[in-house]
């Protein structure tokens, strides 16, 4: 099974594939995603390659997360997936420190597990956050 493939099966794809629909409705061609939890970086890299087969041209994707080898190998599975609209980094950072710094420029879209009810945190780091679903909720907690 395709990589890609398996992550269709995370319980937050249906709100991704929703947002990226939005941001394309509104003619975007760029759109910039933050993982606040990454792991090996398989998520993110699956949006991103979804966000390039929806036509979006400039692809930014930043991956955040505390666990050095799995930053490690998240750092080598965006080396396998190199293209040039896609452009993603990983950092070994606290997912909060980087929020923080997010909120200059906040990205379009916020991955998170386990995100909870819309935070301040949250909302101010991206226009749309998605987190796993909560009691029956599909995971969207702030509009695209």
């Amino acid at each position: 099974m395709h990589s890609g493939n398996r992550h269709r099966h995370d319980p937050r794809w249906p709100a991704v594939e929703v947002a990226l629909d939005h941001l394309r409705e509104r003619h975007r061609r760029a759109v910039r995603i933050v993982d606040a939890d990454c792991g090996a970086g398989g998520f993110l890299i699956a949006v991103a390659e979804q966000a390039r087969a929806k036509g979006f041209t400039a692809i930014e994707g930043r991956g955040l997360g505390r666990s050095p080898a799995l930053i490690g190998r998240a750092r080598a599975a965006a080396r396998r997936h190199r293209h040039a609209a896609m452009g993603l980094v990983f950092e070994r950072r606290d997912p909060a420190d980087a929020l923080a710094e997010e909120r200059a420029f906040p990205a379009d879209i916020l991955l998170c597990h386990r995100c909870g009810a819309p935070s301040h945190a949250f909302e101010a780091a991206a226009a749309c956050v998605i987190g796993d679903p909560i009691n029956g909720r599909d995971g969207r907690e702030a509009a695209a």
